[in-house]
């Protein structure tokens, strides 16, 4: 989605606009059992190509098209809209099939010689409870250690011997397994995916094995800064729920989770109805489809335990976590958040534009103070951060709007006044201008083009497209829900998200904080103590 270039590695929105990693270098080089934490981190080296292309206009998520007009403005954003297309864009079609399962197969066929195909799982770690938070990313680890069929070994070997690249990676809300192949070996990636899957051994000597790399899987973590920073934000936006949790789980858990445990999450979790098959590339639908019944026919259509299938609802609380150090980090990170939108709602793309409007901005970058975005002129100018960059990210029933700031802890709160005063004056007459908004529509469009070029991008729109919408949304209609925002939106949604939550802020801070106000002190500096 609309998200800005200089920190893409956390940033989430609507999943039709969100970025995957490039699929350019990746044939030929066999990462079985690579795991990735989340894929907001698994994108982060195609998304900075992406931002060093667009010179840091300001916005990573952006996308490409104008003469669309839209009936009924953004609204059902899981239904079609009418759409009167000016210039027509042409895009391959998006094919859906349901088995009598529940199972959803969906592909979109384009000419070459690879194809990726994958399954997206509407399970993630917000589904966890604490006594099992960090089973949906543990199983990540251990499908890769054997089944029935295939010892780790055997199966590296058959991977390195098709010159492919097989995946997975959790989120939060999905659970992605996927594998990068020659079209000839479409069926072969469908038997190994749904082994690794339906067939995993999850032996309790691996499960032991497991525990130490998953610990200092999350040691590395641990130094990676905005991640931890964006983990202490969703915990102290979420506390009472599942989105609060961490993806990795506490340390204890990672010690004692047993594989019972794991098997459980797999029985509640692993449904046909809850579970897609996507492909894009060279492949047929027909093709696909039959593979479907053939290898993953046998999935159950309802949980076979007792325990909750469902997340917990969401609930936005105003809250702070701060975190001193470590030692040799001589700066302030801090991030500010407010509740945002959900995939769905109405607001998703006008708040897309705010945050491109909005922007990022890098010392490092070359840009200086001449950037289109008004409040990266007014930091850099005032000289209140290292770098900023804004976020948007959804999820099912809310999302978080706010932004991530680097610098010196004693300019901070400035600066922070100076971000939330340019989101009120959006909300106000004059505050965006048509030229504004335009600007933002290209970047945001932009974007999209580039990244549809990439058959994983491709892949990964459908699956997580479907979860979320149960369709997929049509480029010619992403566009035009684009153009169909107006400046009153832009305003009516500036004021909703930011100048009428009151207190409801979510702080999270790192490094060197020890002169940070306290969030009280935030809070009415801000005007909403």
């Amino acid at each position: 989605g609309s998200q800005p270039v200089s920190s893409p590695s956390w940033h989430r929105c609507p999943p039709h606009l969100e970025a995957c990693e490039s699929n350019s270098n990746d044939f030929g080089r066999v990462r079985a059992g690579c795991h990735h934490r989340d894929r907001s981190r698994h994108k982060r080296v195609a998304m900075k190509k992406v931002a060093a292309e667009a010179t840091r206009l300001g916005l990573e998520g952006a996308r490409f098209r104008k003469g669309h007009v839209v009936a009924t403005s953004q609204r059902l954003l899981s239904s079609n809209l009418a759409i009167k297309v000016q210039e027509p864009i042409r895009s391959p079609e998006t094919r859906i099939t349901t088995l009598p399962s529940g199972l959803r197969v969906a592909s979109e066929v384009r000419h070459g010689e690879t194809a990726t195909v994958g399954v997206w799982i509407d399970a993630g770690s917000r589904y966890e409870t604490q006594k099992n938070n960090g089973a949906a990313h543990f199983l990540e680890h251990l499908t890769f250690k054997g089944t029935d069929r295939r010892t780790q070994t055997q199966l590296e070997v058959e991977i390195e011997n098709m010159g492919a690249h097989l995946n997975a990676y959790t989120s939060r809300e999905q659970t992605v397994y996927f594998a990068k192949v020659f079209k000839k070996d479409v069926r072969r990636a469908m038997d190994i995916l749904s082994d690794i899957l339906l067939k995993s051994q999850i032996d309790p000597r691996a499960v032991q094995r497991e525990r130490n790399v998953i610990l200092r899987e999350m040691e590395e973590v641990n130094k990676q800064h905005e991640e931890v920073i964006m983990d202490h934000l969703h915990e102290a936006a979420y506390s009472t729920s599942g989105l609060g949790m961490t993806i990795l789980g506490p340390v204890d858990n990672i010690n004692s989770l047993k594989r019972q445990d794991l098997r459980d999450y797999i029985d509640t979790h692993y449904t046909a109805p809850r579970m897609v098959i996507a492909g894009a590339g060279a492949v047929d639908h027909e093709e696909l489809v039959a593979l479907s019944e053939e290898y993953w026919g046998s999935l159950p259509t309802e949980s076979r335990t007792t325990y909750p299938t469902n997340f917990d609802p969401a609930s936005f609380l105003g809250s702070d976590k701060r975190t001193p150090g470590p030692d040799d980090l001589d700066t302030a990170h801090v991030s500010l958040a407010f509740s945002g939108t959900s995939w769905t709602s109405d607001d998703s793309f006008p708040l897309m534009l705010i945050q491109s409007m909005l922007g990022a901005w890098d010392r490092l970058s070359g840009a200086g103070a001449k950037v289109p975005s008004a409040l990266a002129q007014s930091l850099a100018e005032r000289d209140l951060v290292h770098s900023f960059s804004t976020l948007n990210i959804c999820y099912k029933d809310t999302g978080l709007f706010g932004i991530y700031i680097v610098g010196e802890q004693e300019k901070l709160p400035e600066a922070l006044k100076v971000t939330v005063d340019q989101v009120q004056r959006l909300s106000g007459p004059g505050g965006v201008t048509e030229e504004d908004l335009n600007r933002a529509k290209t970047q945001l469009k932009a974007n999209l083009m580039q990244q549809l070029g990439t058959f994983s991008y491709v892949c990964e729109d459908i699956g997580r497209q479907i979860l979320t919408y149960g369709r997929r949304m049509p480029v010619v209609e992403t566009f035009a829900r684009i153009d169909a925002v107006t400046l009153e939106d832009v305003r009516g949604t500036a004021s909703r998200f930011v100048g009428e939550q009151g207190g409801q802020a979510a702080f999270s801070a790192l490094g060197k904080i020890d002169k940070l106000p306290d969030f009280g002190s935030i809070q009415t500096m801000l005007g909403k103590g």
